[in-house]
């Protein structure tokens, strides 16, 4: 199945039979719960709900991180403020998450590979969440800059952005298909979104020491890429968890090299 095709089903109507609250309705019944804790269609079907709720929180924090990054080189205001304003259906789907995996905790008492999953859409559906905040944050330093004139063309800021999707889109993709590979591929770009962001912060700081008029929005501007760099940390931890889901190995901490990033020129740079 692909992940379009999860992200179809629906998350937004969260059946009561298996709401945290509800579990209470099983206690006076122990035949019953028995009954759940052993109906395996029952219990994929919820898992596959949780599935579908984690994509469509996924593809959301995709999508506001896509719209931020266009009104900041567009330099739409408007946008930008909607941006700052919408965080209100991710914290919303965080909540809903964590009641569906507490409440297949409870009533199923999982094991192996089903285990890890909920575990792990727990630690995702937070790291998702951060995601929402951080678009958020990235709005309002947006905000705040386009206030001021262009420091410099902007060329690193937008390649951190679009490294930064792409690094939470496979992260996700790779949770669906339990793709080893794939996560170890985002793994691998976490360095580069690192290598891209040190890059930012020493032109940023060439600048500002030789004009003090640059240093209010440079300081913004490298705010910004501390809020992408974070992005791609999140999607570095779901491309952890999938890891852990399918190998149930964790491959946190690991060690890294520095990378070089080669500087691109492009005529095709927005002032920002």
């Amino acid at each position: 199945m692909t992940r379009d095709s999860k992200a179809r089903h629906s998350c937004a109507s969260h059946n009561p039979a298996v709401t945290t609250n509800a579990s209470t309705d099983f206690k006076p019944g122990r035949s019953r719960r028995k009954a759940m804790n052993h109906d395996p269609r029952h219990f994929a079907a919820q898992l596959e709900e949780l599935k579908a709720c984690v994509l469509t929180m996924g593809g959301l924090a995709e999508e506001r991180l896509r719209v931020a990054l266009r009104a900041l080189i567009d330099r739409n205001h408007v946008v930008l403020a909607d941006v700052v304003s919408g965080d209100s259906r991710i914290n919303k789907l965080q909540i809903e998450i964590d009641d569906r995996c507490f409440t297949l905790l409870a009533l199923y008492q999982p094991v192996a590979v089903d285990l890890r999953t909920i575990v792990s859409a727990l630690k995702i559906n937070d790291d998702l969440e951060r995601v929402g905040d951080l678009v958020v944050n990235l709005g309002e330093a947006a905000q705040r800059y386009l206030l001021h004139p262009p420091v410099k063309p902007l060329i690193d800021l937008p390649r951190m952005g679009e490294l930064a999707l792409k690094m939470l889109r496979e992260a996700l993709d790779a949770f669906v298909s339990k793709d080893v590979s794939a996560a170890r591929a985002v793994l691998r770009q976490d360095d580069w979104l690192d290598a891209l962001k040190n890059q930012i912060l020493r032109e940023l700081l060439t600048f500002m020491l030789g004009d003090p008029r640059t240093v209010e929005p440079g300081v913004d501007l490298i705010l910004m890429s501390r809020h992408l760099e974070r992005v791609g940390d999140h999607a570095t931890n779901i491309a952890e968890d999938v890891i852990f889901i399918v190998e149930a190995r964790d491959v946190r901490h690991r060690r890294t090299l520095p990378v070089l990033v080669e500087r691109r020129n492009t005529s095709d740079a927005a002032p920002v």
